[in-house]
């Protein structure tokens, strides 16, 4: 009788635990209908590099192996990384995808990069050479061209409308391994990676190795919304945090190089540096927010507009920017002699600017030097100044500013100021001399945060100096 007391209790429980299975089995999203739509537009690019004299010693395995934790492209051999100083072909790998009819492919620019032969792989298991119609280094695409009609095309989407969350999967060629499925979700969105600024980097959890670069990221409704580009790792393989090209970025390169055969950008012409809590609170700001201009490029749109040192971009044509990685994207999407509006803070209130976007440049370099002025001086922060020489000044191409000489114990040092740091605004004033820089200094207010200028190495960045209650 307790038996069937228990059966009977538990009946009910064991019927609710099974309906509740089924409904999230239910939730899953199914992608084999999606994949055979889709497969037939993705493609195997497989690139061959002929030999070259190489001068220096080779790079072996064992000094990879060794290096630090990196973001790492997917451009390898099928018997693993192909070392420069080997006398022999190098055979690459990667994937790609069909966007239109008569032949022309989306892949990264990594994978051909350097090509002597590329060879494109259909799913009907053709084998076609194709053509490099155009590369962008900067956004890492590269256009494809192939002698066919009548291909299979993937669906285009818009990476705009991707959201934190969503379920995405990828078709592509890992290790060689033809059109492979995984599947994951958006880890987010806006990312920025080192020396990408132009790419607003998607980040997904979708298993991407060697092979997977160039190939289609797509979402339920089997349109692409990006182009498999890197990943994140320790080990040199997938572990977990994967980067994509948006398609809207990868779009506008492809129709650019198509149309015109090259790529042009928006320039500001600003050096800009994230707004971390210090600086907000120097800067009169309630959070951190925004992309603080550190230095305002000669000959430039920003100089133009009247862009100053010390501005906060706040917005950028009505769009918040929160990170001050959002700001690049914004500009070098934008067309040029197109009329930008910003709002920036300055001196704490916020100002209109209209600013005629320019065309970015291929190479800007700024020059600095180390060495010391005769003149020194000293000063209530802990640190020696001196003003600097009508020499020193050409070369960094300044006209104010004075040099550190020496740092002792006080706020200077604990702000990270180091000798051969050029002040060149401390408080949001400009420092022009030691006099100046003696008069600013001593008028300071006590036991608060205060934003200072300095040019290292040629670059210029905000330090933010606490002062002594």
């Amino acid at each position: 009788m307790p038996t069937k007391s228990l059966r009977v209790w538990f009946a009910p429980i064991l019927a609710i635990m099974m309906l509740l299975a089924s409904r999230a089995h239910a939730e899953l999203p199914d992608f084999t209908g999606l994949v055979k739509e889709n497969s037939a537009a993705v493609v195997n690019i497989s690139t061959t590099q002929n030999p070259k004299s190489q001068t220096g010693m080779p790079f072996d395995q064992r000094q990879l192996d060794q290096m630090p934790e990196f973001f790492r492209r997917f451009f390898e051999g099928p018997n693993g990384p192909q070392m420069p100083g080997q006398q022999q072909p190098l055979h690459s790998m990667g994937s790609g995808f069909i966007v239109s009819e008569d032949g022309y492919i989306l892949t990264n620019n990594h994978v051909v990069d350097g090509a002597d032969e590329i060879v494109v792989r259909l799913s009907d298991r053709r084998e076609l050479n194709a053509k490099v119609i155009g590369t962008d280094p900067r956004s890492d695409i590269a256009v494809l061209k192939i002698k066919a009609d009548h291909l299979p095309v993937v669906k285009m989407g818009h990476s705009s409308d991707l959201q934190q969350g969503e379920w995405v999967f990828a078709i592509g060629s890992p290790f060689g391994f033809d059109y492979t499925v995984t599947a994951g979700i958006v880890s987010a969105i806006g990312r920025s990676l080192p020396s990408e600024n132009y790419v607003p980097f998607i980040q997904t959890d979708v298993a991407i190795n060697p092979g997977n670069s160039g190939g289609p990221l797509f979402n339920l409704d089997g349109e692409v919304v990006g182009i498999n580009s890197q990943i994140y790792t320790r080990s040199g393989g997938f572990m977990g945090v994967s980067f994509s090209i948006p398609i809207d970025v990868a779009m506008n390169v492809f129709h650019q190089i198509k149309d015109q055969g090259f790529v042009s950008r928006g320039w500001l012409g600003v050096l800009i540096q994230e707004v971390n809590r210090d600086l907000a609170e120097s800067f009169g700001l309630k959070r951190p927010r925004g992309a603080l201009v550190a230095e305002v490029l000669p000959d430039s749109p920003a100089e133009a507009a009247g862009l100053q040192p010390g501005d906060i971009i706040l917005k950028y044509n009505g769009e918040q920017i929160n990170l001050s990685s959002d700001l690049p994207p914004m500009v070098g999407r934008t067309k040029i002699n197109e009329t930008a509006e910003l709002t920036v803070l300055r001196n704490g209130e916020e100002k209109e600017l209209d600013v005629t976007i320019g065309k970015l440049p291929e190479d800007r370099q700024a020059s600095a030097s180390e060495e010391p002025s005769p003149s020194v001086s000293g000063g209530p922060l802990g640190v020696s100044v001196a003003n600097l020489t009508a020499e020193q000044r050409q070369q960094m191409g300044i006209k104010d500013g004075v040099l550190v000489q020496n740092v002792g114990s006080g706020p200077a040092l604990d702000a990270g100021i180091r000798p051969n740091d050029v002040i060149r605004k401390l408080n949001n004033e400009t420092v022009s001399s030691v006099d100046d820089f003696r008069r600013i200094a001593g008028n300071l207010p006590k036991g608060k945060a205060i934003p200072v200028l300095v040019m290292r190495e040629g670059q210029s960045t905000f330090l933010v100096i606490k002062t002594e209650k």
